[in-house]
């Protein structure tokens, strides 16, 4: 109990620091102090000082007895991970080394603690060993090719993601240390983490271009491998697998929109789209059984269709649809809410919820685009938070198998971005 209260202060102390700095770089005052005082607040003095403080903080948790210290000095050092970039951003301060030097500390920051936690029994020592090998390969070897190649080595967003994951992950065998009892997702945590550690570096030698057809492709083999999962009647692995679809689906827009794409790009993420919020989907409602289940999957399905032509046809060429946002419900939220339903409801029930999300699919009813209205409305360190939330609730869900849990997450999930939707609808049309 002790711990967890270190933990929570320490988070909320850290965040109060941050959203008070962020506030602050808004007025030149700040930013003239910082520029007068590059010493303390660098960014790249910043880096330092959060390595130094990680590194004095693995010392006093492993080698002494003042493990509270070191966890409230080691949650102080993460969040200044996100100070960094704030203050280059805001005071033009970006630099070469600074690419570099950033990502660098982020692994000086959690690679030793992890690897200390591995070898008291907390984590697998061989899957924390296989997460330091790709940091390391990423950090000195294909830096040195991209440096060579002329390409920026800056951390893109699964690196981000994976960094934040990991410092979560740092804290949470903090926590288990002192309370054993509570479940361990620590190794299916860090298996994520080496999955986007790979993605990171891998990505990074990609053309920019090609990131959302990539992105739209891992959709679509997300949507097939749901489909052999139904078949197998393996429900619940195979809507996780259809939500980290959706969140491809969801990079691959941002992508886009930042590093253009190919000419196939819309057709791919239409197909990616049919499969993974459509026919994944609907082949749940059949699986599920019940009375007429094929009808109503056959609804769904051709409510899907409907929707994503509209979308190309018409939608995509009206003038008077603020850019942003979608005319009906989008398919994947229309897809979580029948796939949070078959979680918990009896198949009857599920028909109904099918019915209701047809039709607020083919609706005139007016939503905000998550990404591209929604997650802009979001600070970049609160949008790779909430991607890491998600990654780390689809591990726990999987580790303790709590399919009624799970479906209320979802639905709980649809609910607020329906009301969050429909409020930024108002915003959009009024901008």
């Amino acid at each position: 109990m002790e711990r967890l209260l270190v933990i929570t202060a320490s988070g909320a102390i850290g965040t109060l620091m941050f959203v008070w700095l962020s506030w602050m770089l808004r007025k030149q005052t700040m930013k003239d102090y910082v520029m007068a005082n590059q010493w303390l607040m660098h960014p790249n003095s910043i880096c330092y000082w959060r390595s130094g403080m990680a590194i004095v903080g693995f010392f006093l948790y492993f080698m002494s007895n003042f493990q509270s210290l070191a966890i409230f000095i080691f949650t102080i050092a993460a969040i200044l991970d996100g100070v960094d970039g704030m203050v280059a951003r805001n005071c033009n301060l970006g630099t070469r080394w600074g690419e570099t030097l950033d990502p660098f500390c982020d692994k000086l920051t959690y690679l030793p603690p992890m690897l200390g936690f591995a070898y008291v029994g907390i984590l697998s020592t061989h899957l924390v060993w296989i997460l330091i090998g790709i940091e390391v390969a990423g950090q000195f070897f294909a830096r040195r090719i991209l440096t060579a190649l002329k390409i920026s080595g800056a951390a893109n967003n699964f690196g981000k993601i994976k960094a934040i994951i990991c410092f979560v992950l740092v804290i949470f065998c903090a926590l288990i240390d002192e309370n054993p009892h509570l479940i361990n997702i620590g190794d299916e945590v860090l298996l994520a983490c080496i999955i986007l550690a790979g993605a990171s570096v891998a990505f990074k030698f990609i053309p920019n271009r090609l990131y959302a057809d990539i992105l739209s492709t891992l959709n679509f083999i997300c949507g097939i491998t749901s489909l052999v999962l139904t078949h197998e009647l393996r429900f619940g692995y195979a809507i996780c697998v259809i939500i980290v679809g959706q969140l491809f689906d969801l990079f691959d827009g941002r992508m886009a929109e930042k590093h253009g794409g190919t000419k196939y790009g819309p057709y791919l993420d239409d197909i990616a789209d049919f499969v993974s919020f459509g026919l994944a989907p609907a082949y749940v409602i059949y699986q599920s059984g019940g009375t007429l289940a094929w009808l109503f999957g056959l609804i769904f399905i051709a409510a899907v269709a409907y929707r994503l032509i509209r979308f190309v046809t018409v939608d995509k060429l009206r003038t008077d649809l603020p850019d942003g946002i979608f005319n009906g419900l989008p398919s994947p939220a229309g897809a979580l809410i029948v796939l949070g339903a078959a979680l918990v409801m009896p198949p009857h029930f599920l028909a109904a919820v099918a019915i209701i999300s047809s039709g607020l699919m083919i609706s005139h009813i007016r939503f905000a685009h998550f990404g591209r209205i929604i997650l802009k409305q979001i600070p970049r360190p609160l949008f790779f938070l909430i991607s890491s939330t998600i990654i780390v609730a689809l591990v726990f869900v999987l580790k303790t198998k709590n399919v009624q849990m799970f479906g209320y997450l979802i639905l709980s999930s649809v609910i607020i971005y329906m009301v969050i939707g429909h409020k930024w609808r108002d915003a959009g049309q009024s901008t």
